[in-house]
């Protein structure tokens, strides 16, 4: 494990960030990021406000592109990677905060169940998870609720229809009655 940063890359924190921080260093989530990080031999660097990234995270599970724990984000690609996709990071540093506020690893089985709850409702575990819509969908990479809902809908074709002859109205497959 070798923590790397750039001296005088990153800007101080602010006090938001440095609660967060030590919240999650209290609850046990962060300490739990670093764990699964080193025994995934995930290599971890500093990142901005406060994370740590845990790029080259090789493991299976969980099957997301970045997932958070505590105030540690680990990444399926190198970290430098992460930093180029803003958006996702922040996302996932929404994550950090909702990790302090449900004190720390409690928010895993509440994620799970609300990811339950949403697979039920939309047939994806990130659509109507109410921790991912507080995060932003688009950002984690989740399609809008209106997306999942078409996406679940049963549209079918309409009814086949005898060709016609001149002169005579075209009649419908006699299975198709209803």
């Amino acid at each position: 494990m070798t923590l790397r940063q750039r001296p005088g890359s990153l800007p101080p924190l602010s006090a938001g960030q440095r609660l967060r921080q030590a919240a999650n260093l209290v609850n046990g989530s962060t300490l739990l990021g670093v764990a699964v990080a080193v025994a995934a031999r995930a290599r971890l660097s500093k990142g901005p406000r406060g994370l740590l990234l845990a790029g080259d995270y090789r493991w299976q599970l969980p099957f997301a592109r970045a997932f958070t724990l505590g105030n540690v984000v680990l990444c399926r690609g190198p970290a430098e990677d992460l930093l180029s996709l803003p958006g996702l990071l922040r996302h996932e540093e929404k994550h950090c905060t909702q990790y302090a506020w449900c004190l720390g690893v409690p928010l895993i089985p509440l994620y799970f169940v609300a990811a339950g709850w949403s697979v039920v409702r939309t047939g994806n575990p990130g659509t109507a998870n109410v921790f991912e819509r507080q995060a932003g969908l688009a950002a984690g990479g989740y399609p809008s609720v209106d997306a999942a809902h078409l996406g679940r809908r049963r549209v079918f074709p309409p009814r086949p229809v005898w060709p016609s002859m001149p002169g005579r109205r075209p009649t419908r497959f006699p299975e198709s009655r209803g």
